[in-house]
């Protein structure tokens, strides 16, 4: 059930959509192909590109050209990863150079890194493993954080776990206690931010508003049988209105804190369709697939208050400390959102990425966002991703 004007029946047919190609250099064996999810080959719509120019202040052709780049440094990624065992170090997306960067330690051995140079990555020395920065982040999580500081994550491209504390709160002693004790878990650098990390859920398809009780929250991405959203939105058995106050379903898990997911079941003459609403700003988006995009690449999403927003990946796994409690494995983005916009779509291209869950800042002064990975969400839940 939708408003007149986009209906579910042929909204397939009248989709123009930015589509991705996976492009990756390394060999990768028919398991390995089978378990990764692949983006299909690249159609950019004006919209996305319009979308990329206004929130990322590229010109057309930068757009067009990042968005070539960053299809290659999604490929990549993975095959990277494993050809750099366990001297890898992370990777990200340098925007500058427009390659896949892979951080491996000094023990790496010449053939890896002649490997990973001849598929295209750059590659860089670090001192610290992937599984040593993870290790320490692991450990901080153990930690009881204060509300002064707002979060932590793994920087791959500063080589060090950031523990990020709110301006003005660094003097705070359960602060200083806590970046104390982060310290010896392992490198750990401290960063100051804006404001303490909040979510987006307002009182009273991807990106369309439901309602529960007197929140009102965003859909995230179609699955076989229903949606998934942000946990904070509702809890199991609530009820769920749609945008037109129509009874839909009721949540079927959720999780927060510690997590910020939740899944609802569609009937009563709903029906799901792989679509991310584009609000007028772009063409409404297929999903395709869940590849995940790398740090540093480009990623919109849509909400119910903001709409259509575009920024960049700036961390991963990264731990949130809201006031309700902290929550794991997120990922943070340059991108803005709004109370009402939670539980909304995260893409890249037409790859899903996660669901909406809170930060800091709005769309008029700017702010940044965390999602909650959905492959993370269908996993737990066991559900598919509805894709075309």
């Amino acid at each position: 059930m939708r408003r007149t004007g986009l209906t579910h029946a042929c909204v397939a047919a009248l989709l123009l959509i930015g589509s991705w190609a996976a492009a990756g250099t390394l060999p990768a064996s028919a398991n390995d192909a089978a378990d990764t999810p692949t983006p299909s080959s690249p159609t950019v719509s004006t919209g996305l590109l319009d979308a990329m120019q206004r929130d990322l202040g590229l010109t057309r052709t930068e757009a067009e050209a990042r968005l070539t780049a960053e299809r290659r440094a999604t490929a990549l990624a993975p095959e990277a990863r494993k050809a750099a065992g366990s001297a890898y170090g992370g990777d990200w997306f340098d925007t500058k150079s427009g390659k896949l960067t892979v951080a491996v330690t000094e023990d790496a051995d010449a053939s890896t890194v002649r490997a990973l140079r001849s598929s295209g990555a750059a590659v860089r020395t670090v001192e610290h493993s992937a599984h040593r920065l993870d290790a320490t982040k692991a450990r901080i999580d153990r930690l009881d954080a204060p509300p002064g500081v707002s979060s932590w994550s793994v920087d791959p491209a500063a080589n060090t776990v950031v523990v990020n504390v709110v301006r003005g709160e660094r003097s705070d002693n359960d602060v200083r206690r806590f970046v104390a004790a982060a310290r010896e878990a392992g490198p750990v650098t401290v960063r100051t931010v804006q404001a303490p990390a909040r979510t987006f859920a307002a009182g009273t398809v991807g990106g369309d508003p439901y309602y529960t009780g007197n929140v009102r929250c965003s859909i995230g991405f179609s699955v076989h049988g229903g949606f998934v959203t942000a946990g904070h939105c509702g809890g199991t058995g609530a009820g769920v209105r749609g945008w037109d106050g129509s009874y839909i379903g009721n949540f079927q898990g959720s999780s927060f804190p510690g997590n910020d997911y939740a899944w609802v079941n569609v009937g009563s003459g709903w029906w799901t369709v792989p679509v991310v609403l584009g609000w007028g700003t772009v063409p409404d988006q297929l999903v395709r697939g869940s590849a995940e995009a790398p740090v540093g690449a480009s990623i919109c999403r849509s909400g119910s208050t903001t709409r259509w927003h575009c920024g960049t990946v700036l961390a991963k796994n990264e731990t949130v400390n809201y006031s309700q409690g902290a929550v794991h494995q997120m990922t943070k983005t340059s991108v803005c959102a709004e109370p009402g916009d939670s539980g909304g779509s995260f893409i890249s291209g037409d790859q899903a990425q996660g669901v909406t869950s809170g930060g800091w800042g709005n769309c008029s002064g700017g702010g940044e966002t965390w999602f909650q990975p959905v492959n993370e969400i269908l996993g737990r839940y066991g559900l598919t991703l509805h894709t075309a």
